[in-house]
């Protein structure tokens, strides 16, 4: 048994929180759509929306029938509304490529848009059962702490898999465990800013306490100011023509008002080139909804 793996399995049992993706038979669509929410998104915010998607979406085949801008609509404030283009992509490939079910080899899930090493793992083990390492910020953040002795992880590497693969046991269904334990172990406790270290089952063979705590570089990327930004621009923009949805909206009536018309344009051309939005005849609407 890996170092560990016994103690982040014991804890996880008693301290997992109750999430939907948790629950048995919640399926690979759901722990697709699942991932996709959850990057660079809080837990509280996701549950909600992953409701109603897959409420509105119960499988691939029903998304991919969808029009584009309707996965845009409903991603609502989610933030990084790409995201919802990429997921609908994802669904028409899962239907065209693989009869409407989601794959289960990792080779295949790289395959699909959207889809990077997190996610793909992700869905083969958690959806699936198969062993694989499952990376992703927080579990680099436990790992560079319990096992290196370092306060923050570096930049993400393909090392990460390595590293995290030599604490999996070899059952399936413990190495799942183990996987997701990490993940949660960094979400709850082991957090970036505020480690609650006296709860920590690692604590007694954490390097990083060992060593009494040594600061290290943060190098993780530091994101600009929302407010005032272009980001923000986008989102507004993007707000009109949901609102709007399925209509489209003048060019003249998308932000008339906005304090920076050259940031408003560049709003609307950006969300132009990243198939977020399309210009026709004058006229701005989602992707995929008729022009009215």
């Amino acid at each position: 048994m890996p170092q560990l793996a016994a103690p982040l399995t014991d804890w996880y049992r008693e301290a997992a929180r109750d999430l939907p993706w948790r629950r048995p038979g919640f399926g690979a669509w759901g722990t697709l759509v699942s991932e996709f929410m959850l990057q660079q998104t809080p837990v509280n915010r996701v549950i909600p929306h992953l409701e109603a998607w897959l409420g509105r979406w119960p499988t691939p085949a029903d998304l991919a029938a969808a029009a584009p801008g309707d996965a845009v609509t409903q991603w609502a404030n989610l933030g990084y509304p790409r995201r919802a283009l990429w997921l609908h992509r994802a669904a028409v490939e899962i239907r065209d490529r693989h009869d409407g079910v989601v794959p289960r080899d990792v080779d295949a899930l790289l395959a699909l848009t959207g889809i990077g090493d997190y996610t793909a793992r992700a869905v083969a083990v958690f959806a699936y059962g198969d062993r694989h390492p499952v990376v992703d910020t927080n579990t680099r953040r436990v790992l560079a702490r319990a096992v290196e002795g370092r306060a923050q992880p570096g930049p993400p590497h393909r090392g990460d898999l390595e590293r995290m693969d030599a604490e999996l046991p070899a059952g399936l269904a413990q190495a799942a465990i183990v996987n997701a334990a990490a993940m949660e172990l960094g979400a709850i406790v082991c957090t970036a800013r505020a480690p609650k270290c006296q709860a920590c089952p690692l604590a007694g063979q954490c390097a990083w306490r060992a060593a009494g705590y040594p600061e290290s570089e943060d190098r993780r990327r530091k994101q600009a100011a929302y407010e005032g930004s272009d980001r923000q621009a986008r989102g507004a923009v993007l707000k009109t023509l949901r609102d709007a949805a399925p209509a489209a909206v003048p060019l003249f009536a998308v932000l008339p008002q906005w304090p920076d018309a050259a940031q408003r344009d560049r709003a609307i051309d950006s969300l132009v080139a990243d198939g977020l939005a399309e210009a026709v005849d004058e006229q701005l609407r989602l992707p995929g909804h008729p022009t009215g």
